[in-house]
Order: structure tokens, then sequence, then C-alpha cells
């Protein structure tokens, strides 16, 4: 995918769409007023735009956790937590700010304690000596709906895992 897209916003310049059909995600560090950061992810490609931002680029069909925090002179303003699947060309997708051109989210929280638990989940993954990039998105989904309802998400485990990687061995 190549070319500009229009950004929709009057007076601000167009978005150069990700080449390669790479899904692009801008990371912003502004201390103590906007922090946006990847908790996991592989990218295959990064580019500095400034000192307090860089694009990432990560190929269809990876999974990556971006936290995006805001505060302004009152406090935080923003906590937010998305676990994405990068989309490939002409695939539907759900727009995500910072993300180009959207993702397939497959877990989203708002608000600090939501965020934190997410964190801790993601700690208990790597805990157990598997890399979250690697866990099953119907994992991630399950979380979604669980932190959503406000109940406890299933421990994902070594045998869950196991089962989900000889699940998509066989094509199921």
């Amino acid at each position: 995918m190549t070319g500009l897209a229009a950004s929709g916003r009057a007076g601000r310049a167009p978005v150069a769409l990700p080449p390669d059909d790479l899904t692009q995600v801008e990371l912003v560090w502004i201390e103590k007023q906007i922090e946006h950061w990847i908790r996991f992810g592989r990218e295959v490609r990064e580019q500095v735009l400034d000192r307090r931002r860089r694009l990432l680029f990560f190929p269809p069909g990876s999974i990556f956790a971006l936290v995006r925090w805001a505060a302004n002179e009152h406090g935080t303003v923003l906590s937010r937590l998305d676990i994405v699947r990068a989309v490939g060309s002409g695939e539907t997708c759900q727009t995500i700010p910072t993300v180009t051109p959207g993702g397939d989210i497959l877990l989203r929280v708002d608000g600090w304690p939501k965020v934190e638990r997410a964190l801790q989940l993601i700690d208990a993954i790597e805990a157990i000596d598997i890399d979250p990039v690697e866990a099953s998105p119907d994992h991630w989904r399950h979380v979604h709906n669980r932190l959503t309802a406000g109940e406890t998400p299933r421990a994902y485990t070594v045998a869950r895992h196991r089962a989900f990687l000889l699940a998509r061995r066989i094509g199921a």
C-alpha cells in the first residue's frame, strides 16, 4: 500500500500510508503529557521522526500491544491499552488513534485499573515463558470480554497454549 491518505481534518497534513502492506504505529513521548509505547510486539522496521516521535511497522497478522497515556494540568486524562492484530491490504479493520490503517482489536481497556490488570495478565504470560505475541488471539478476546464485564479472566496456561499451537498447526 503506497501513496497518501487524507487525514480528514482541516489543517492537518496528509498522512503517508505505510509501505509494503505494513501497519504503522506512531509512538510519542512528551514527558508528563503524552506517552505511547509498545508493551509487546515484533516490529519489522522503525523510523525515527524526531526526538519525541517514531514510527514502528508491523507485518499483517502480527500482534502487538499499544499503551497510550495522556495527562494535563489536572492529572491523567487517558489510560488505554489495545492489543491489536495488524491487518493486510483490503482487510476490514477498526480505527485506532496513531495506528495506520487500523487493526483488528483483540482487546481494548480504558482507565488505569483495567490497564494495570491487563498489564499484569501480560506479565503472567511472560512468567510462564510464553511470548505474549504468540498467545492465542482468542485469549485476548476472552480477557477483553471478562474485564469489560468486571469479571476475572481465566489464566493463560502452558496447556492452553499448547492446544492453541496444535489447533493452528492442523488449521482448525
